[in-house]
């Protein structure tokens, strides 16, 4: 066992810290076991972060007023929530892009909706597109007219990407704009039989590599979308197979641990979801899990982006391999309603059904 405990700090506005009238107060608790990994104060950050954010999650789901949370720092910045097919943007992709019973369901055209949707990876883009042309099909898809519409939006002053993550350009197929080489890589992608070569899969890896062969999809770019797919019937991937870890990610972990113990990130990410009910229960946080599925694989993952983020302002003196000080993004609520619903075969829909309300707001 490790014989020092985390360090506390006096500085910080964490709900998970000390110090800030308007935080919760945790009590001390004895270190994690788990040498020889060596964590920092962070690391019990990053379970009391997953704990909180969840219990956002269900409180909004609810329907409960805010406050939802006397946390500061969740209070005026945006995250993600502790699981990713919670967030807005998966929502969406999800029931308005993979499960739509007027398009058509076939492998080709729901790898198709899913590689445009996520090439843009902005909800406004998809019902642009879908305002001007119609159903969004592989069959009636013309490279010309969704350039037009892309093109005018973007004369018009309109942002057509996501400022979730940078996307790369793909120049190497030969297009001046983005948008254009990524209108050309979906069309590379079908004319390859992407569809059947992804569905032929017989590990989520195996699908991960196959992304990762063409142009400007990187390992990150590669995970996430095949994570992506995932959630369609194309592939019956556990989420617990496979994980890469993102930059935020690695620089989470370097936030978390002094000492890795020559795990790799993939190794570090399993060994926190394996370890998620101790932590719980040694911290003594009642973690509500999405209606009895834990934090796979892909949740523990961006937990680890957002402790990153997080502890910019919780534990500034943790600098990680980043060196970032700021939180960019912040927390502006919206009234569109959400009706949670994820992936049939994850089993948990009949539940959601029965415990939320029929609108549900994130």
């Amino acid at each position: 066992m490790l014989n020092s405990h985390p360090k506390k700090r006096s500085e910080g506005r964490d709900l998970l810290g000390e110090g800030d009238k308007n935080s919760r107060s945790f009590p001390d608790v004895p270190p994690p076991n788990i040498s020889p990994l060596k964590p920092t104060e962070v690391y019990d950050t990053y379970w009391r972060f997953a704990a909180e954010r969840q219990d956002i999650f269900f409180s909004r789901a609810e329907g409960h007023p805010p406050p939802w949370t006397k946390d500061e720092i969740l209070t005026t910045y945006k995250f993600t929530n502790a699981y990713r097919a919670s967030d807005r943007v998966s929502q969406y992709l999800i029931r308005r892009v993979i499960y739509r019973a007027d398009l058509p369901a076939s492998h080709e055209e729901t790898c198709f909706r899913v590689m445009l949707f996520k090439l843009f990876n902005k909800i406004e883009t998809w019902e642009m597109l879908e305002r001007k042309l119609g159903a969004l099909t592989w069959r009636t898809f013309d490279f010309k007219r969704y350039d037009k519409v892309l093109a005018d939006a973007m004369a018009a002053g309109q942002r057509i990407y996501s400022a979730a993550y940078i996307m790369p350009s793909a120049g190497s197929l030969g297009y001046d704009r983005k948008h254009r080489n990524h209108l050309a890589l979906i069309e590379r992608m079908m004319s390859d039989g992407l569809p059947r070569k992804i569905a032929a899969a017989k590990r989520m890896q195996d699908g991960f590599e196959l992304l990762l062969g063409y142009p400007s999809l990187g390992d990150f770019l590669a995970y996430q979308y095949i994570t992506d797919l995932n959630y369609s019937e194309l592939t019956d991937f556990s989420e617990m197979d496979f994980v890469v870890a993102g930059p935020g990610a690695l620089d989470g972990i370097s936030k978390c641990f002094a000492d890795t113990a020559g795990l790799n990130p993939p190794e570090i990410i399993r060994f926190m979801a394996d370890r998620q009910e101790a932590e719980f229960e040694r911290l003594g946080l009642k973690f509500r899990s999405l209606w009895g599925r834990r934090l796979q694989l892909i949740d523990c993952q961006n937990l680890f982006c957002e402790v990153s983020k997080y502890s910019r302002e919780s534990h500034p003196g943790v600098t990680g391999i980043a060196n970032r000080t700021r939180i960019k993004q912040k927390f502006r609520p919206t009234d569109s309603p959400i009706s949670y619903w994820y992936p049939p075969k994850w089993g948990i829909n009949d539940k959601v059904v029965a415990s939320l309300p029929s609108n549900a707001i994130q």
